[in-house]
Order: C-alpha cells, then structure tokens, then sequence
C-alpha cells in the first residue's frame, strides 16, 4: 500500500473528530442567523440588551488584559533574574492556576473574598465592612480580577522565553555610559519586549472576551457580557437558538479579530528582525 494512503488512513479518525465536532458545529452556528435574511443578525445591531453586552465585554477584555500585562511583566522579570531550578519551581507554581477551571476560580473566589469568605472576614476584623468586599467580588471589577488569576500566567509564560534570551549586556553597555537602571530598562529593554507584550495583552484579551464559566459562577447574570448573554438565550428560560448563533458570531469575530492584531505584532517583529 502506498505510504501516502497510509498517512491519510492513519489520519482520517482525527478528520472524522474534527467534521463532527469542529465544522459542522462551526458551519451551523455561520448559516443560522442568516436564514430568514439575515434578520437574527441584523436585528442584533439595534437590540439595547446585546449593545451593553458588547460594551461590558469589551471594557472587561481591555481591563483584565492591562491587569494581566501590569503584573506579568514585573513577575516575569524576576523571574528572568533567577537560577534555573528556583525559577523553574516558580513557573511549576504560577502555571498552577492554568490547571483550574473557570468554575473553580470562581468558587475560589466566594469562598475566600464572598460575604462569609475568609478574606472579607479577616478584613471586617479591622474595619472593613463586609458588604462592600462582597460588592466588590461581585462586580465588573472583581470578575476581572478573577479573571487575571489565570491571565496572569499566560502573560509570564509568553514574556520569560524573550526575557531569558535578551543580551543583557546591552543594560550593562548603558549603565555604564551614565544610563540609570530605570532609564536603561525604558530605552534598551522595554523596546524589545514591546511587541511580546502586545502580543501577550491581545492573546488574554481575547481570553477575557469569551470567558464564560467563571462569569456565570460569580457574577451569574448581575454583568452584562455576550457570553451571558448567549447563555440566557438557549438557558431554561429562552430558546432562540438563532439569536444565540448570531451572538457566538460575534463572539467569534471580536476574538479572531483581536487574535489577528497580535499575529500582524508578531509578523512585523520577524520582518524587523530578518532586516537587522
């Protein structure tokens, strides 16, 4: 038998996978909203309920991705600065919450900053009312910081391999001709890591805007975002399987458009480098 045939036999159960439970479901979700011409769609663009859900999500996407960014960096930092065998029990650590589900994170949360959590408790014994730890938790602002919890780590994990392979005899070069360490970071470092930190802010973006599970544990349905939005809309409450499809659309759209911006970041980077 032809060694081609045999590569295509051997590989055909995975196609099968891939028609079943990838295409079809894909090619389902691409042609529903626009059956009846396009009016689940259409009608999407003029629905107040799915215009704030576009916005929540977008300013949770940016929010929990700069989050991610102002912390990441600084961890992956030190991280550079260890040896190999304690930076490695760290990275054993930090990748930790990538193991997690949403839901986990979620009750994680509850449990440690909720109105009876440990935290929140803790807090109360110095002053700090209860009620507006858990209002906190309960928020825009406490579900993108939930959501860092496990963004964090993908910023560490794309920021340590440009870290560790940077000549850092070029801070060395400027501190030595008058450069502060801090000027030296802004002017020699932080140029080279600029691209692996849009790249890594567009990647946890797109994350933050399809999250679903931890949003529905914390939040349930007190935060306008699509993906609750999709949910509520084939939930034991509603059926409209056409406006769901037309919202995991746009789901789709926004996060492969923001997964585009970092491939363009990332292309631009190869091309200065194969100038230099």
């Amino acid at each position: 038998m032809n060694k081609t045939i045999k590569i295509l036999l051997l590989a055909l159960p995975a196609f099968a996978v891939l028609v079943m439970f990838f295409l079809v479901p894909l090619g389902s979700v691409l042609v529903e909203p626009f059956l009846d011409k396009g009016e689940a769609f259409f009608s999407l663009w003029s629905d107040p309920l799915f215009l704030k859900g576009l916005k929540g999500s977008t300013l949770l996407a940016l929010t929990a991705g700069a989050l991610s960014v102002l912390v990441g960096v600084p961890v992956a930092l030190r991280l550079s600065t260890m040896k190999e065998k304690a930076r490695l029990f760290a990275m054993f650590c930090i990748s930790l919450p990538l193991t997690f589900s949403g839901l986990i994170v979620a009750y994680g949360f509850i449990l440690c900053f909720g109105r009876a959590g440990f935290i929140t408790l803790l807090l109360a014994e110095v002053g700090v009312s209860p009620d507006w730890v858990a209002g906190l938790v309960y928020s825009p602002v406490g579900l993108a910081l939930a959501y860092c919890y496990y963004l964090i780590p993908r910023v560490v994990l794309l920021l340590l391999p440009a870290l560790t392979n940077f000549d850092r005899s070029l801070l060395v070069a400027a501190n030595s001709m008058g450069a502060t360490r801090l000027r030296a970071f802004f002017d020699v470092l932080l140029p080279e890591l600029m691209p692996t930190i849009g790249v890594s802010f567009c990647l946890v973006a797109a994350v933050a805007f399809g999250a679903y599970g931890t949003a529905l544990a914390l939040v349930g349905s007190q935060v306008n975002i699509l993906p609750l939005l999709l949910y509520s809309s084939i939930s034991d409450t509603g059926t409209n399987f056409s406006q769901a499809a037309a919202i995991s659309l746009v789901l789709l759209g926004a996060c492969s458009m923001i997964m585009g911006v970092a491939e363009v970041i990332a292309m631009r980077r190869e091309q200065r480098l194969k100038r230099a």
